[in-house]
C-alpha cells in the first residue's frame, strides 16, 4: 500500500517526478480523444447516417463538456484525494469510450462524448493541481508543460495516428484504441501519483473566496482570447493552405505536422521560462502571435515564408499555455484547485469560441483571409488584457510596499 505523503520539499527543481509524467501521458491518451474526431466526420457520418456538419457537433460536444466539466467536478471532488479523483475519472472515461466504440446510434456517440469531455476536464483539473503539487514552486512551470504537453503530443501523434486507424479499420477502433490507451494510464496513476496527508481539507467556501481577484479573471480572459485567436485559425488552416497558399491537398498533412513541431518546441520552451520570466513569455508569445498571423494575412500566397509562418505558429500558440496554466496559482494561492479548473474552462471556451466566431463570418461570405485577421485582432486583444494585468500587478505590488513602510 502507497504511503501518504506531504508536499514535495525534497523534490530537486532539475528533475520532475515520475508522476508528473504520467499526467502527462495520460492527458495525452484523453486529449487524443478531443481532437481525433476531426479527422474521421465522413466516416462517421455514412455510418451512423448523419449529415457531415451534425457529426461536426461531436466536436462541440466535447469542448462543451469540457467547459462545464472542470469547474464542477473541481468542487465535487475538492474533500477528496486527488489521487482518489483521478482514478475515478479515468475509470468513468474507459467506460465512457466503450460505449463509443458500440454506439448505434448518434445520440447514444454524443452524449458519450460528453460524458468523456466532463470527466476528463474534472481530471486535467486535478491532475494539473496534483503536479503542481508535487514539485517545488520553482518548477511548477516545468511541470505544467509537461502536463500541457500531453495535448502537444496528442495533436502530433495521437491525431495522425488514430486518424489512419480510423481510417484502416473503421471510426470504432479509434474508440477501443483510446479506452486501451486511457486503461495503461489508470494503472500508472494507481502505481506512482502517491497519496497526499491532508491535515486541514480544503473548503469549498475558502476556495471561492480565493477567486476573488481581478488579476485571475483577467488571466482567464488571455486564456479564452489568445487560445480562440489560435483554435479559430487552426480549425480552417487545412483549407486556407489550399485556398489562399494554393498548396495540394496532399501537401497539407506534412505541414500540418510542421505545426504540431512547432508546437511540441513552444510548450517545452515556454515550460522552461514560464517560472522565471512568466509576463515574458506571455508577453512574446502574444506578440508573436500578432505578427506571424499579421504577416500570414499579408504574405499568405508565398509558400516557402508560410511553412515559416506555420512553424512559428506552433511555437508562439503553444509556448504560453505552461505559463497560463502555472501563474494561476501564484495568482490565487487560495483557491488552488478551482483556480486551475478556471484555466481549464477558459481553455475550453476559447476552443469552442474561434471556431464559432470565424464559422459564422464564413456564412456571411468572407473570405479566408478573413479569418487570420479575426486572429490577429483577437491576440492582439491578448496583448492588451496582459498590459492590464500588469499594471495592476505593478499597482498591488507598489500598494503593498507603502503599506509596508507605513508599518514601519
Amino acid at each position: 500500500m502507497a504511503r501518504a505523503r506531504t508536499a514535495p520539499a525534497r523534490v530537486s527543481a532539475a528533475t520532475l517526478p515520475a508522476a508528473v509524467w504520467i499526467i502527462g501521458f495520460a492527458i495525452f491518451a484523453q486529449g487524443t480523444s478531443e481532437l481525433v474526431i476531426a479527422g474521421l466526420l465522413p466516416e462517421l457520418a455514412s455510418d451512423l447516417t448523419v449529415t457531415v456538419s451534425q457529426a461536426g457537433l461531436l466536436v462541440s460536444a466535447f469542448a462543451l463538456g469540457m467547459f462545464v466539466g472542470a469547474p464542477i467536478l473541481s468542487i465535487v471532488t475538492l474533500r477528496m484525494p486527488r489521487r482518489q479523483s483521478m482514478l475515478l475519472f479515468l475509470a468513468v472515461f474507459i467506460v465512457a469510450h466503450i460505449v463509443a466504440a458500440t454506439a448505434d446510434s448518434y445520440q447514444v456517440l454524443f452524449l458519450t462524448r460528453l460524458i468523456g469531455a466532463f470527466v476528463y476536464a474534472g481530471f486535467w483539473a486535478v491532475g494539473a493541481g496534483t503536479a503542481l503539487q508535487l514539485v517545488p514552486a520553482g518548477s511548477r512551470g516545468r511541470a505544467m508543460s509537461v502536463v500541457a504537453g500531453g495535448l502537444t503530443v496528442a495533436l502530433v501523434v495521437g491525431v495522425p495516428a488514430g486518424t489512419w486507424l480510423g481510417q484502416a479499420f473503421g471510426w470504432r477502433s479509434v474508440f477501443w484504441a483510446i479506452a486501451g490507451l486511457s486503461a495503461v494510464a489508470w494503472f500508472a496513476v494507481f502505481a506512482a501519483v502517491p497519496r497526499f496527508a491532508t491535515t486541514a481539507p480544503p473548503r469549498i467556501a475558502a476556495e471561492m473566496r480565493g477567486l476573488r481577484v481581478p488579476r485571475l479573471w483577467l488571466s482567464y480572459a488571455m486564456t479564452s482570447t489568445s487560445i480562440a485567436a489560435l483554435i479559430g485559425v487552426f480549425s480552417f488552416l487545412g483549407v486556407i493552405l489550399v485556398e489562399v497558399a494554393g498548396f495540394a491537398s496532399a501537401v497539407v498533412p506534412w505541414l500540418l505536422l510542421v505545426y504540431g513541431v512547432g508546437a511540441l518546441v513552444g510548450t517545452l520552451l515556454g515550460g522552461r521560462l514560464a517560472d522565471r520570466l512568466a509576463v515574458g513569455v506571455l508577453a512574446v508569445g502574444f506578440g508573436c502571435l500578432l505578427i506571424v498571423f499579421v504577416l500570414f494575412a499579408l504574405l499568405g500566397t508565398m509558400q516557402a515564408v508560410v511553412i515559416a509562418l506555420v512553424l512559428l505558429l506552433g511555437v508562439a500558440g503553444a509556448m504560453t499555455n505552461p505559463a497560463l496554466n502555472a501563474r494561476v496559482v501564484t495568482i490565487a494561492p487560495a483557491a488552488p484547485t478551482l483556480a486551475v479548473a478556471g484555466s481549464v474552462s477558459a481553455f475550453n471556451l476559447g476552443i469552442a469560441l474561434g471556431p464559432w466566431l470565424n464559422g459564422s463570418l464564413l456564412d456571411t461570405g468572407s473570405g479566408y483571409v478573413s479569418l487570420i485577421w479575426v486572429g490577429a485582432s483577437l491576440a492582439g486583444v491578448a496583448l492588451a488584457l496582459l498590459c492590464l494585468e500588469w499594471r495592476l500587478q505593478n499597482r498591488h505590488t507598489r500598494w503593498r510596499r507603502e503599506g509596508q513602510l507605513l508599518n514601519v
